[in-house]
């Protein structure tokens, strides 16, 4: 790094939380949400459903509505995306049962907001982010978000990271952006922001980008 950067731009998925059980899309319990209301459903079906939201998701240019990707994957497998449906896969549920943080992130995030760091959140999620992060403890360390289904673009586009960066009143070259993505490192690069990549669980060989990497949130320390 060329300066001591100012403030720190974060993914969520997969640099602060994971999902419990390994998916993020849908969430854990919709196999067994559709099962309730259609029963004949086999397991297969609900496994190609979960590959039809997975290229539903692929294709879009934004985050979409949860009821379209709900709908478009109940649609594939021949379930009917009853309003009664739709509302129980999205039903309110607590979100430690769906998601935790990694250990390093609480820890650190709490030593960085001790020294005056801003923080700001950069991903591509649906507007109810904060309100995950609030049940998970993480809400209260960021001044930002940039979620991509409230801007209507995600990741590369410039418009997420810029969002974030200006909200904290910082030019890009003050701010480190973090993700497990080394190609979206590599696009805040370009843009004139620095960059590191979370490489958790010796992914290093996935860094295909050749952007610098680290593999635990704590090594932030030493770097701000």
């Amino acid at each position: 790094m060329t300066q001591t950067p100012k403030a720190l731009l974060l993914d969520s998925g997969g640099v602060l939380m994971r999902p419990i059980g390994g998916r993020w899309n849908p969430r854990a319990d919709f196999e067994a949400t559709v099962k309730a209301h259609a029963r004949h459903v086999s397991d297969e079906q609900l496994a190609e459903a979960v590959r039809e939201g997975d290229r539903f998701m692929a294709a879009a240019t934004t985050t979409p509505e949860h009821d379209d990707y709900h709908r478009v994957m109940l649609t594939h497998i021949g379930v009917e995306a009853s309003p009664e449906l739709l509302a129980a896969l999205v039903r309110d549920v607590p979100a430690t049962t769906l998601l935790e943080t990694f250990p390093d992130v609480i820890p650190t995030l709490t030593a960085l907001r001790a020294r005056g760091v801003p923080m700001a959140v950069v991903s591509d999620a649906w507007p109810t982010l904060p309100d995950l992060h609030a049940a998970l403890g993480l809400h209260e360390f960021f001044a930002a978000y940039a979620i991509s289904a409230v801007l209507g673009c995600h990741k590369p586009d410039p418009r997420m990271y810029h969002h974030a960066s200006e909200a904290l009143g910082l030019a890009p070259a003050d701010c480190l952006f973090v993700d497990d993505s080394p190609e979206l490192v590599a696009a805040a690069v370009a843009l004139g922001y620095q960059g590191r990549a979370m490489l958790r669980d010796g992914e290093a060989a996935a860094n295909e980008a050749g952007v610098p990497a680290i593999s635990s949130l704590t090594e932030l320390l030493d770097l701000v």
